[in-house]
């Protein structure tokens, strides 16, 4: 199913759904409408007792996924459609297949081998829309499901099926930014009636370069648990010509940073919206998504390596997780390899794929069922 960002999920909603009823899970549907007039689907359910019933109290376990993926506009992968799966001897060919529907359909194999009487602690499966842009659906759901506010008052362990090649992620980077735009005037450029915006955004342009040195040359900057340590300061620019005989009449350049859990680049943003207002150009920030940390040796760290037969490792980007900081214990774990995510070509193996449900199936015996 076509569930690219710009597009509406609810026909894969629809369908994830049904099977989430079909393995016995009570839905609760929220819907929005997102910045182009689409809408969007969230969905949370739940499945056994809603709280911990037997002699290994706890909270239980909350999977978490979304529904989304990124264009797939350059498709280079064999069968020619990204939305129809192409399965080889050895992989899973197919927009998503990696990011991260791969990891979806893996949990729900992994539930549908265990039986709802064996589960004595709840078991929740929630899978939200637009987190390929900027988590909007992560977002909607905190401020208005109710049952995300059951989940947060059971306090589950929590795993974002992101791909991982199924190692233990226990911290992740953030990611936040901003834009800013020249304003000129459009003319034909053989007359002296333009005002080229380009011109404004030049000194700016040199301003966000010497911040990005200061990002890679200043150690107050880094964080050596993460790789690369850095905020990953990236910058662009584009005036949106379509023809050299128009002077451009707007320039917008943008930065993305990743932020980490003691290094925001808080003061950097600042010198740049300070520049900004002194060479007369407009200013908006983007709203982004936070960092996770949990200590690489919390319980649920610990246990979930145990299961997986790993150590546990950080990474660099980002995930709804970002989202879900009322929840101590939250782990990044999910069957694929981050390269191939977003790929021309992606696809999951079928070896990390059947060792994802499996994982999964342990994760939940461990957490919701009976010793």
């Amino acid at each position: 199913m076509n569930s690219t960002s710009s597009l509406s999920n609810v026909e894969i909603s629809d369908c994830i759904n049904e099977l989430l009823v079909s393995l016995k899970f009570t839905v609760e549907r929220t819907e929005y409408t997102d910045h182009g007039g689409q809408t969007k689907v969230n969905l949370v359910a739940h499945r056994g007792p809603m709280y911990s019933c037997g002699p290994n109290t706890h909270g239980g376990l909350a999977y978490f996924c979304h529904s989304d993926v990124v264009p797939a506009v350059d498709w280079a992968g064999p069968g020619g459609d990204p939305f129809k799966a192409v399965v080889t001897s050895d992989r899973v060919y197919g927009r998503g297949a990696c990011d991260m529907k791969g990891s979806l359909v893996a949990m729900l194999t992994a539930v549908s081998r265990i039986k709802v009487n064996d589960q004595e602690s709840p078991l929740w499966f929630v899978c939200t829309a637009d987190e390929e842009t900027g988590f909007a659906g992560a977002k909607q759901l905190v401020k208005h499901s109710a049952a995300y506010r059951e989940l947060a008052q059971a306090k589950p362990i929590g795993i974002i099926g992101e791909p991982t090649n199924l190692g233990v992620v226990h911290a992740h980077k953030g990611i936040t930014g901003f834009k800013i735009t020249s304003r000129g005037r459009a003319a034909h450029s053989s007359t002296s009636h333009g005002v080229n915006a380009n011109i404004a955004m030049v000194p700016m342009l040199a301003v966000l370069a010497d911040l990005e040195e200061r990002t890679r040359s200043e150690s107050s900057y880094h964080d050596l648990r993460f790789d690369p340590p850095t905020l990953s300061w990236n910058f662009g620019v584009s005036d949106r010509s379509t023809a050299i005989n128009i002077t451009p009449a707007r320039s917008d350049a943008w930065v993305s940073l990743r932020t980490m859990p003691d290094i925001d680049g808080e003061d950097l943003i600042e010198i740049a919206r300070q520049k900004a207002e002194e060479f007369g150009l407009e200013f908006k920030r983007y709203d982004g998504g936070g960092h996770v940390w949990v200590d690489a040796d919390a319980a649920c760290i610990r246990t979930m390596c145990e299961l997986a037969q790993c150590k546990p490792q950080t990474v660099c980007y980002s995930t709804d997780g970002g989202q879900f900081t009322e929840l101590k214990q939250l782990v990044v774990c999910g069957p694929g390899d981050i390269a191939q995510a977003h790929t021309s070509d992606e696809w999951i193996s079928l070896e990390q794929f059947a060792q994802g449900i499996n994982l999964y199936e342990k994760a939940v015996r461990r957490w919701c069922c009976r010793s």
